[in-house]
């Protein structure tokens, strides 16, 4: 018995291999190798099925050495938005484009001109109409390469494709759908307005099924190839984001993941999905009838990354952390951490970073502790938004490169007045994924049993009552944007 995992990350691909008890055996990781042309970014997407059959067989060679491991599900979660385009038979009609790629900035002004916000929400789920989403990047290819859209058979996300390669069935999953802009989100069904736009009919779509639903067996030469045994069944799996909330105990309504990463975003299980004061981003969850606010804040840890790389390049983030430590967080010392924008819940493009209360007596370091406030209180701000609808939150959940500094995390917790507890589990989707997997095979009764069995807090940081100066900067916070905001409008971030 046992899971094995496989992880569409942006940045790495990763095979993970479990006992029946959730414990991991075997890990490979590989690097995604993209293809930049002309502010363009795309893959072979051939040639990452082929590293990603290669990840599995060594993973399985591995795990072997184990008595008594043998998969009984493989499991996918990762990345939703990257499109692959395929011809009847699934074969790729050119390179797969990347979620990152921004290449239709136009045609969401096309879009956004015929769809407007109100109704793409309620249907969607998204306030915005953005280059991230395949239906922009569809209309491009009707726009530029009308060839290759003639003969696409299946514009696919970027699991699916994989779910094909493995079992030969079109199928894609709920909780990546809603980051399509043609999924709604209410009624789990494609919404054909924007597809009828872009000369899109529905067969050309995969068949939709449930998040964490079984689809079939691996296909003979698919196991040919990784080892995997005629046994092993593929299971949709979900989100990566929402794996993660699985892998860190986030099953129940009341709490907030936060991932502390370049990109910052949280997210929460809701049962109403338009329960929210303004346009939160919601999503289908990854449990039947489930809904998760994913509130993405752009400007979260890529503001202190941003800052060390232009000022303190010669010091690491674990020296930069130990010198903060040191420092006392000065109240009047504020920063705006909105280098790229305010997302969620304000979205105004033009917005950008300000420092506020600079003296003579503050160095780069005071600069960096006002960075990390900064971010706790646009952390304060989205989940306020959300307790205004009324949401009641017990704890955050800190994962991803920010949870490891022991000062930020105290600094949220101080300034959002909730306990903040770190994971022990780093790999939390991959974890996610095989308590999927666990819970779908009968290993475990539930997800709540299985994460009370196998997830483990590493360190809890609890809010200080005493520490008023992060609540006078929180206040201070607060003001400066208010003040601010009229001032942006005047200078619009295209000049």
């Amino acid at each position: 018995m046992g899971i094995i995992t496989l992880d569409l990350g942006t940045t790495n691909t990763k095979v993970a291999c479990y006992t029946r008890g959730l414990r991991p055996i075997a890990v490979e990781s590989k690097a995604v190798a993209y293809i930049h042309v002309n502010g363009f970014v795309e893959f072979d997407a051939k040639r990452y099925f082929n590293e990603i059959v290669g990840l599995m067989r060594s993973c399985v060679q591995k795990s072997a050495a184990v008595p008594e491991w043998h998969p009984d599900q493989l499991v996918i979660t990762g990345q939703a938005e990257s499109l692959v385009v395929t011809n009847a038979h699934g074969e790729p009609l050119r390179n797969g484009i990347s979620w990152l790629d921004m290449r239709s900035r136009s045609e969401c002004d096309e879009l956004s001109a015929i769809f407007d916000k109100d109704t793409c929400y309620r249907i969607t789920g998204q306030p915005e109409i953005i280059p991230t989403w395949p239906l922009t990047k569809i209309l491009w290819l009707k726009h530029h390469e009308p060839e290759c859209f003639q003969n696409a058979a299946k514009f696919l996300l970027l699991k699916d494709y994989i779910i094909f390669r493995l079992t030969g069935s079109f199928i894609g999953e709920h909780s990546i759908y809603p980051f399509s802009h043609y999924f709604d989100i209410v009624y789990k069904t494609y919404w054909e307005a924007p597809l009828e736009h872009c000369g899109v009919d529905v067969s050309r779509l995969p068949k939709l099924v449930e998040p964490c639903s079984v689809i079939g067996e691996i296909l003979p030469d698919m196991r040919a190839m990784t080892g995997l045994p005629p046994a092993c069944l593929v299971n949709a799996g979900t989100l990566d984001h929402f794996a993660a909330m699985i892998g860190t105990g986030n099953t129940v309504q009341g709490i907030v993941s936060e991932s502390a990463g370049t990109v910052s975003s949280i997210a929460t299980l809701v049962e109403n999905p338009f329960s929210a004061a303004t346009h939160v981003p919601v999503y289908c969850g990854p449990f039947k009838g489930s809904y998760i606010y994913l509130p993405v804040c752009e400007s979260g840890g890529i503001s202190l990354e941003w800052f060390k790389n232009a000022f303190l390049p010669e010091t690491s983030f674990a020296d930069l952390d130990a010198r903060c430590s040191q420092k006392a967080i000065d109240p009047r010392l504020t920063f705006l951490p909105y280098l790229t924008g305010v997302n969620p819940p304000e979205f105004d493009p033009n917005a950008t970073g300000v420092f506020f209360g600079a003296t003579i007596a503050h160095d780069a370091y005071d600069f960096a502790l006002a960075i990390m406030c900064g971010v706790a209180c646009l952390l304060r701000k989205n989940i306020e938004n959300l307790q205004s609808s009324g949401i009641a939150f017990e704890k955050i959940i800190s994962t991803g490169g920010g949870a490891k500094s022991a000062l930020w995390s105290q600094i949220k917790a101080d300034i959002c007045g909730l306990p903040v507890a770190v994971p022990a589990e780093e790999e939390a989707p991959s974890l996610g994924a095989a308590i999927i997997g666990a819970v779908s095979c009968g290993y475990y009764a539930t997800y709540e049993a299985a994460s009370e069995d196998c997830v483990r807090m590493k360190t809890i940081y609890y809010p200080d009552p005493a520490n008023s100066q992060v609540q006078r900067q929180y206040r201070l916070f607060c003001r400066l944007y208010d003040s601010l905001g009229p001032v942006f409008s005047e200078f619009p971030s295209n000049g």
